[in-house]
């Protein structure tokens, strides 16, 4: 069986157009759809709805962080190290 590979980008939800393939009237086609993973939306947050989230002074009772701008650093620093390991 010959295999035709296409790349297409939906344009309308639940439809795909093929057309001007080497096919003819009364032939056997077998149809595979293979998707790709949609795209993560990011999520963003107003000012207010930052403030109102619990995120704010989510350290503040916390003994063993003695200065929280050094420990979200340190915690940046070892985040972004690991992830070189992976893709160094």
């Amino acid at each position: 069986m010959q295999a035709i590979r296409l790349h297409q980008t939906i344009e309308k939800d639940g439809e795909i157009h093929l057309s001007n393939l080497p096919v003819f009237q009364g032939q056997q086609v077998e149809v595979v759809v293979s998707l790709s993973p949609l795209p993560e939306s990011k999520k963003t947050f107003t000012a207010r709805q930052l403030l109102n989230s619990g995120l704010i002074g989510v350290w503040e009772n916390r003994t063993d962080i003695k200065d929280s701008l050094t420990y979200a650093r340190q915690l940046r620093d070892q985040s972004q190290a690991k992830r070189y390991d992976l893709f160094g």
